[in-house]
């Protein structure tokens, strides 16, 4: 028992490591409840003082959908002859808006967490990582506004449409963490980049086929460069996938069995690798700049 205990307590095998340092995302798995603390930290802190609380995440999308319901429902008729056109835009929108959340709290969420960053050794990618979830925790409400509408417009899910969303799904938060992740550390670098991504994001919603339906680009541009260009767009792939999931099995799919690209699958599973490549990169890139993240945050 005494040589065990000796041996316990003999630590010159043991490398010396400074502590802060740590193996990117897999330590933030390791301390999961250093995860679930920031997580309710950030979720309590956007109700704090709030009357209404978590209801205001079902109340804002439930609004902003009847808006989209009376101005293309009602005052354009169908909206551009697609059929539940609100459906259609509101089912772009919420991977949308998961995109740009993850990717907007994430790249402020090391300068957010100042205080936190500068004076304790724990692993960086925490912040990001947990603003990524924190966005997610809040697109579930829009979910289930979207669920109800599409059951009052006489949805009929199918398994190959629930596994579309769920690629969708995984596009937008492999891309969104991993932007996020490398966007974080830039910002403390350069407080200019933040604004750089702001911009950038503001122009997303044009660029994906929620506010117009994908048959316009394919008509527009065919199989040519333009095409391309288009559908390298990762949100884009993600919220046609959205909309098969959802938007699709609530319309006379005969009618718009053309609405998607034939390849629709192959891409989304090109798109998630090159989503699992980005993720790689940023945790390299996110290592690399991350010792000078505290001396640069005075």
């Amino acid at each position: 028992m005494t040589e065990t205990v000796a041996q316990r307590h003999h630590l010159e095998h043991i490398p010396l490591a400074p502590p802060g340092t740590t193996s990117g995302l897999l330590e933030v798995f390791r301390r999961r409840y250093l995860l679930r603390l920031m997580v309710r930290r950030e979720i309590q802190a956007r109700y704090a003082r709030s009357f209404f609380g978590l209801a205001w995440s079902y109340i804002n999308p439930a609004v902003r959908f009847l808006t989209f319901y009376f101005v293309f429902g009602l005052v354009l008729g169908r909206g551009m002859g697609v059929e539940n056109f609100a459906i259609h835009l509101f089912a772009g929108m919420v991977l949308v808006h998961y995109f740009t959340e993850s990717i907007t709290s994430g790249t402020s969420s090391l300068l957010k967490n100042k205080g936190v960053v500068q004076k304790m050794a724990m692993p960086r990618e925490l912040f990001p990582f947990a603003s990524m979830l924190v966005s997610l925790y809040h697109t579930l409400p829009q979910l289930v506004i979207l669920s109800g509408a599409c059951v009052i417009a006489g949805w009929d899910p199918d398994l190959v449409g629930f596994a579309a969303a769920l690629l969708g799904f995984a596009i937008v938060m492999l891309f969104g963490t991993a932007m996020g992740l490398m966007f974080s550390v830039f910002n403390v670098l350069l407080r200019d980049f933040g604004r750089i991504v702001q911009t950038f994001i503001n122009m997303l919603p044009f660029t994906v086929p929620m506010m117009y339906p994908y048959s316009m680009i394919e008509a527009k541009f065919g199989g040519g460069i333009g095409h391309t260009i288009y559908m390298m767009n990762p949100a884009t792939e993600a919220v046609l996938l959205m909309q098969r999931g959802f938007w699709y099995t609530t319309t006379d799919q005969t009618t718009y069995a053309e609405s998607f690209p034939d390849d629709l699958w192959s891409r989304g599973l090109i798109m998630l690798a090159i989503g699992l490549v980005l993720l790689v990169v940023a945790q390299w890139v996110f290592t690399r700049y991350e010792s000078k993240v505290p001396e640069m945050m005075t």
